[in-house]
């Protein structure tokens, strides 16, 4: 069973992830993502990380946040632990430099309900 007072965690947890994404993308490319193999794992990680601390969230909480994609974000956790061996670098690519934008402005609000 997943705990109430475990959520403000797991939020923290997702904006940590989205963080080091930002910090290991910073003024890079698509062609320096793939060209780099440890850039491209610890992005790859990070947004698994994302996925799974989603994934822990209480169904209350998700429920009460509709506005957060919250399927797609757990659905990239998923597509990447068991598409390893086919996962699309434009779809990382796209995620860690467009779509965790908005994901860190929604988990931010969040976490500022909670204080």
């Amino acid at each position: 069973m997943r705990e109430p007072h475990r959520d403000k965690e797991r939020l923290n947890h997702i904006l940590e992830a989205i963080k080091r994404v930002r910090k290991y993308t910073l003024n890079k490319t698509y062609e320096d993502l793939v060209a780099d193999d440890m850039m491209y794992y610890a992005v790859v990680k990070n947004i698994e990380i994302i996925g799974e601390a989603a994934n822990m969230l209480t169904s209350e909480f998700i429920d009460s946040h509709p506005d957060t994609p919250w399927k797609k974000v757990k659905g990239m956790r998923n597509y990447i632990v068991h598409e390893y061996f086919q996962i699309d670098d434009t779809i990382v690519w796209d995620v860690a430099t467009k779509d965790l934008n908005e994901l860190s402005e929604q988990i931010t609000r969040y976490l500022a309900e909670k204080e």
